[in-house]
């Protein structure tokens, strides 16, 4: 008996994929939820698993063939003696099957390709029976291969395009690419800057840090202040937290934050729904929760929809100032940079504080300049005084 398998729902608003990395191959014996294959799509990365127990007989779509919702990806004999597969147009391979024989334990999906994408097919795994996890692909790309001392070389003078390498976008950055320069080309884009001295923030976190960890389990860091100020800030100046449709102003009597996350593989942002009515604990915990999705590839597509405003953290880089750029259909966002130590004229004298750059970029169309500013200018005062977050002044 065959079982067909197909494209799963991908999501809201997602009707294609492309396939990234086929896991089996025709002739391979798969178990019941033992990963076939992972489709890549504008946002996530989907795996799909075997429905059946049995051997995967035919492989419909080839890695790089891009397949809607529902269509045919493969077809499963059941049974512990299912058949060879038919010849596929190919000459099968004499060694394919001492080489899949050589390591019958599955790497991490999200091991497996990150490995594809850089080249690596010697990694040393330290999961369950040597598995290969993400973390010792990771180790494997910050720790440099030795190189071979006598390896043979063509010569020198070579010209520059076999010094160069073409390697064709993933579907994720073809997104980012496609809705950054949208965002550039719809939006009435403007930036306006502040500064912050974050001795305060620093000193109630530095005190409280420790009780923090030990009664929430989770550590007390910079996000939930800036979360909290920016919530405070977008209760005054609503049009930040809203969006353009159509003639219509649409604004949010809710706050669904965006935090921007770098990954491997791009810039994601997973949204904390109804930020406005979380405290300091749950705010972390929802952002050590999808920060930890985002680096595993295993966000879905509703984790990342509906945010009303978004935070970019670029001061984990090492950037100082920086004009963030919208995320549609959302009027604003808040770019955070790296505290620095700076010489400050505090009541007619120099001293030195912890000062970060705050820059918010806003949709001109729909935010006038003096909301703008204001936004601002309440995060700055609810983070130099963090007792007006408690008191909501």
């Amino acid at each position: 008996m065959s079982t067909e398998v197909r494209v799963p729902t991908l999501g809201e608003s997602v009707t294609e994929a492309t396939v990234a990395t086929w896991f089996k191959q025709p002739g391979d014996a798969v178990a019941v939820d033992e990963m076939l294959c992972e489709l890549e799509t504008d946002k996530v990365t989907v795996e799909v698993p075997s429905p059946v127990a049995g051997t995967l007989s035919e492989i419909v779509a080839a890695e790089g063939e891009t397949v809607g919702v529902d269509a045919l990806l493969a077809q499963i004999t059941e049974g512990d003696a299912a058949p060879a597969p038919a010849a596929k147009k190919e000459e099968p391979k004499a060694e394919a099957a001492p080489a899949a024989a050589a390591k019958d334990v599955e790497d991490a999906p999200s091991a497996k390709k990150l490995m594809a994408e850089n080249n690596l097919t010697d990694v040393q795994g330290t999961g369950k029976d040597g598995r290969v996890m993400k973390e010792d692909v990771l180790n494997a790309l910050a720790t440099p291969a030795p190189v071979p001392a006598a390896a043979p070389r063509a010569p020198v003078a070579a010209d520059q395009a076999e010094r160069e390498e073409r390697v064709k976008m993933t579907r994720l950055r073809q997104t980012i690419a496609k809705r950054l320069k949208d965002s550039q080309n719809t939006a009435a884009m403007l930036t306006t800057y502040n500064e912050v001295d974050m001795t305060e923030v620093m000193a109630l976190r530095n005190e409280y840090k420790d009780l923090f960890l030990k009664k929430h389990g989770v550590k007390l860091g910079f996000m939930s202040f800036f979360t909290k100020a920016c919530v405070h800030a977008l209760n005054e100046v609503p049009e930040v937290n809203a969006e353009i449709d159509g003639t219509d102003v649409v604004y949010k009597n809710y706050v669904n934050m965006g935090i921007a996350a770098g990954t491997p593989t791009g810039l994601v942002v997973p949204v904390i729904n109804d930020a406005d009515q979380m405290s300091f604990a749950t705010i972390e915990k929802a952002i050590a929760e999808k920060g930890a999705k985002a680096r595993d590839g295993k966000l879905s597509m509703a984790e990342m929809q509906g945010g009303t405003f978004t935070i970019s953290n670029g001061g984990v880089y090492g950037s100082l100032m920086s004009s963030p750029i919208l995320n549609p259909p959302q009027s604003g966002i808040l770019g955070m940079h790296k505290i620095q130590d700076r010489p400050m004229a505090i009541n007619g004298e120099v001293v030195i504080r912890p000062m970060m750059y705050l820059a918010l970029s806003y949709d001109h169309r729909i935010v006038d300049g003096k909301g703008a500013v204001t936004f601002l200018v309440r995060v700055k005062e609810a983070l130099e005084d963090p007792r007006r977050l408690l008191m909501d002044l």
